[in-house]
C-alpha cells in the first residue's frame, strides 16, 4: 500500500509538473507574440503613410504602383465588404461586397499622396461603374479607401481635378478604410512573375507603357 500511494503521488507531482510547465511555455510564448505584435512603432515606420486603392484588377494596380519611386510595397487584396477573410473565387463571384484592391505603403517626403492619386486616376478608368475594360463586377469597381481625415480631404480635391480630364462623370467610390485582407501569395507580384502570361501581355504591359509614357518624367 505504501508502495502505491507513493506511485500515485510521484503520479500526480509528475502531472502537476508538467501543467505547470506547459502553462509557464505557453505564457512565455504568448507574452513574446503580444509585445512582438504591440511593440510600438520606430521612427523609421512612423515616416511611412498606407493608402488602399480600387482599380480594376489588382495585378493591373500593383505592376504600376510598385514601379513608382517613394513606394515602399504595393500588396494585394480584397477591401470594402462584409465577408470576413473572402477568398480569391468567392470576390470573384461578386458575393462578398469585397473589390479588388491594392494597399500601397509610400514615404510622403518622397512621394506626395497628390501624386499618387494623379497617377490612380490617369491609369484606369474611373467613369465605368464596376468595370474596367472586360472586367465587369463590383469586385472592380473604382474606390479609395482613405485612412484619415486628411487623406479623404486630399482623396476628394484629386477627384475634382481629375474630373477635367474626363468627359463622363467619375464614379470613384471614396471611403473610410476598415479591414485590408491580403490576397493569396499567387496574386502577389504576378505581372512581375508572369510578363510573359496572355493576360499580361494583353492588359497590363500596355497600362505600364501608358503609366511611363504619361508619367515617366514626374519621377525622372
Amino acid at each position: 500500500m505504501k508502495f502505491q500511494s507513493y506511485n500515485q503521488l510521484n503520479f500526480r507531482l509528475r502531472n502537476i509538473f508538467v501543467a505547470l510547465a506547459s502553462a509557464l511555455i505557453f505564457f512565455s510564448f504568448s507574452s513574446s507574440t503580444y509585445a512582438q505584435s504591440h511593440e510600438p512603432m520606430n521612427a523609421e515606420t512612423k515616416q511611412f503613410e498606407t493608402i488602399t486603392l480600387g482599380a480594376g484588377c489588382f495585378w493591373c494596380i500593383e505592376a504600376v504602383f510598385e514601379s513608382i519611386p517613394g513606394v515602399q510595397q504595393a500588396v494585394s487584396g480584397y477591401s470594402g465588404g462584409h465577408i470576413k477573410n473572402p477568398a480569391y473565387r468567392e470576390v470573384c463571384a461578386g458575393t462578398t461586397g469585397h473589390a479588388e484592391v491594392i494597399q500601397v505603403t509610400f514615404d510622403p517626403k518622397v512621394l506626395r499622396l497628390e501624386l499618387l492619386l494623379e497617377v490612380f486616376f490617369g491609369t484606369h478608368d474611373p467613369t465605368t461603374l464596376n468595370r474596367q475594360g472586360a472586367d465587369v463586377g463590383t469586385q472592380y469597381r473604382s474606390a479609395i479607401y482613405y485612412h484619415s481625415p486628411l487623406q479623404q480631404e486630399i482623396a476628394l480635391a484629386a477627384m475634382v481635378r481629375a474630373q477635367n480630364d474626363w468627359p463622363s462623370a467619375i464614379v470613384t467610390e471614396v471611403t473610410e478604410f476598415e479591414t485590408f485582407y491580403e490576397a493569396e501569395n499567387v496574386h502577389q507580384a504576378y505581372y512581375e512573375m508572369n510578363k510573359e502570361a496572355p493576360y499580361c501581355r494583353a492588359v497590363i504591359t500596355p497600362k505600364m507603357q501608358k503609366f511611363k509614357k504619361d508619367f515617366g518624367t514626374k519621377f525622372e
